[in-house]
């Protein structure tokens, strides 16, 4: 289905036109016509399956079509998303696609200018993006208002979940504008029994769609397994690297330190390499995200805080260092190479902290994936191992006591305090 046989306003066509779509996804095939009859919708869809552009298309489209409210502190479209990265893919795409119609967005998250995002909302959006914890906060200050909000969108709402979202989304929610007086759409991995449930509970009669394809990975990803140990492991992560010099890798580690010791270890032995976890500072994140994105950085190591919402082109290598213990997480993690009609490369090493993990895995996305030999020549040997840069929290950092200061009565008692007399037994 093309995007010129829907109802779709020229201005939002120019906006497709300019982003560089041409025909429908299966999820932009299933959701758009009746999104665009105003209809709720709630859908299961993976990411990278284009349903960011589902949901800012049909968003779009009614805006143009539907009278605008007064003037005041409400933002006519409210989007919801779990991370900040995912904040700032949204904000990206939707200033892509909405360009020619001239809406105004805002992204809001913490860890940048507070005042700034503060003034920003308070002159008026069309458009607000944000995660809950921020967005609660502006809210609780009266910074803006949902009382009239035209539309709602709840954008991987499994992560929400996840990640402990759930009483900070339904303050929002019943602090919104009524579910039969604007259109809501909601968009998850799985729509499980308590996603059904939220929806239920404040959408309007929503219609569900499934996207589930055959093969629930992407058919373009080369998928490898390497059965390596643990004293082995970072030799062989460097002859791969080594070995394909040119390619774009991001590689996934399960927590933060691992990331941390793969940064230093890299970077010790030559290879231009850095790091995100969910404790960097956000300027610095951007920064290295910016750098990835563009080419000049060719490595990008990361935790799971990375796998959802990241959309960039180019990704050759997605690495998992540690097979992660999810099989959803290891699809969301893969699904970052293979954009945009592109090919792309999976490579696991399997270690025994971790191998429990493969038969689930391969359950799940319904297929076996090729176990590749190891020989000698392409482990790496007499590797510096690098030293992690300590990280300090800003609660963690001592706190710097004053000096007493001596005077010339120090230890010596006050002549006009009397010491109390002795009592008599």
């Amino acid at each position: 289905m093309r995007f010129e046989e829907l109802n779709i306003p020229e201005k939002v066509l120019e906006g497709i036109r300019t982003a560089g779509f041409t025909e429908c996804t299966p999820v932009q095939a299933q959701t758009l016509p009746e999104a665009l009859r105003g209809k709720d919708i709630a859908a299961q869809a993976q990411t990278g399956t284009g349903k960011t552009a589902a949901f800012l298309i049909a968003v779009f489209s009614r805006m143009l079509s539907t009278p605008s409210p007064e003037r005041g502190s409400s933002p006519r479209v409210l989007i919801i998303a779990p991370t900040r990265e995912l904040v700032v893919q949204i904000d990206a795409e939707a200033k892509l696609l909405g360009g020619p119609a001239g809406f105004k967005t805002l992204p809001v998250f913490g860890g940048v200018d507070y005042l700034k995002q503060r003034e920003d909302i308070a002159r008026g959006v069309d458009i607000l993006i944000g995660t809950p914890g921020r967005l609660i906060d502006y809210l609780k200050q009266k910074v803006y208002s949902l009382k009239k909000t035209q539309f709602l969108i709840i954008d991987e709402a499994d992560r929400l979940f996840d990640m402990g979202f759930i009483n900070d989304l339904r303050f929002l929610l019943k602090r919104m504008s009524p579910y039969d007086k604007r259109q809501s759409m909601l968009f998850s991995a799985t729509l499980s029994n308590r996603v059904l449930e939220l929806c239920y509970e404040h959408m309007n009669l929503p219609l569900q769609f499934s996207v589930t394809p055959e093969k629930v990975t992407v058919e373009r990803i080369e998928q490898e397994v390497y059965h390596v140990g643990m004293s082995e492991k970072n030799g062989l992560l460097l002859g791969i690297l080594k070995r394909e010099p040119a390619g774009r890798y991001l590689i996934f580690c399960n927590t933060k330190h691992a990331v941390e010791r793969l940064d230093a270890l890299l970077n010790a032995n030559g290879l231009a390499a850095a790091a995100i976890t969910g404790d960097i500072d956000q300027k610095k994140r951007m920064k290295v995200l910016s750098s990835f994105k563009d080419g000049t950085l060719p490595i990008l190591i990361a935790t799971d805080v990375a796998s959802r919402g990241l959309h960039i082109d180019g990704v050759t290598h997605v690495i998992n260092y540690d097979l992660p213990q999810n099989p959803e997480d290891y699809v969301h993690r893969i699904g970052r190479t293979a954009r945009a009609g592109a090919g792309g490369r999976a490579i696991n090493l399997v270690c025994e902290e971790y191998v429990h993990s493969l038969p689930e895995i391969e359950a799940y996305i319904r297929l076996k994936i090729p176990v590749m030999p190891i020989t000698e020549e392409m482990i790496v040997t007499g590797y510096r191992r690098g030293r992690p840069v300590k990280r300090v929290m800003r609660s963690q950092e001592p706190r710097k006591m004053r000096p007493k200061e001596k005077t010339p009565h120090a230890g010596l008692r006050r002549p006009d305090r009397k010491r109390p007399p002795k009592s008599r037994p």
